[in-house]
């Protein structure tokens, strides 16, 4: 199921780079996603431990790296964090905590570096086994609303149409949840985390 999902996203992201040309400026070392606390399904948490587990055999000094990095998020984000700290689930309203919270003055987790991204280089230690949304910020895609969102560092000249161009497939999150919900039931699994817990 893991396997499919990723496909799907994958193909899907590189649809919309190809349409959305010299508007899309994602590129290594671009880390403004990398910054602030994000939730991901248990789904993305299982690929990357198992990137982690990856790692550890391939690179052990950096795969130690990732875990002081994950330790020193923790200290900070613990005493915050909207949820069971044992678990790592996040609460159900996680999202009106001052870790999540949408104002960029009263989000306290705004600033905080995913603990897989490397300071040194700006890349993501497990890039391949990255979560989702991860995998597909940059591109347009469609708000709860129906808008059209990009990263604000992207499709700063585009005109309205361009922009529309290079949306991403609006079928992906349905596919997203669809797996997500599936991935639970087969591991008896619910809920959402952050990266620091699911690699603690």
């Amino acid at each position: 199921m893991t396997h499919s999902l990723i496909q799907i996203v994958d193909a899907a992201l590189a649809s919309a780079v190809e349409r959305s040309g010299h508007h899309l400026v994602c590129r290594p070392g671009c880390t403004q996603c990398c910054h602030g606390v994000f939730p991901i399904s248990q789904q993305d948490a299982d690929r990357i431990r198992e990137g982690l587990h990856a790692l550890q055999q391939q690179d052990p000094q950096r795969a130690d790296r990732i875990r002081a990095r994950v330790n020193e998020s923790l200290a900070r984000l613990d005493p915050l964090f909207p949820g069971d700290r044992a678990t790592g689930i996040l609460d159900e309203d996680y999202e009106d905590s001052q870790l999540f919270a949408d104002e960029s003055e009263d989000s306290l987790g705004d600033s905080e570096p995913c603990p897989v991204l490397d300071p040194a280089t700006g890349t993501c230690d497990l890039y391949e086994h990255r979560p989702i949304v991860c995998r597909t910020f940059g591109p347009p895609m469609r708000t709860p609303e129906g808008h059209l969102a990009t990263c604000e560092l992207c499709f700063i000249t585009a005109s309205t149409e361009k922009i529309a161009a290079g949306e991403l497939d609006p079928t992906v999150p349905a596919q997203e949840t669809a797996s997500n919900e599936a991935f639970n039931a087969e591991h008896g699994l619910h809920g959402e985390t952050i990266v620091a817990y699911a690699l603690r």
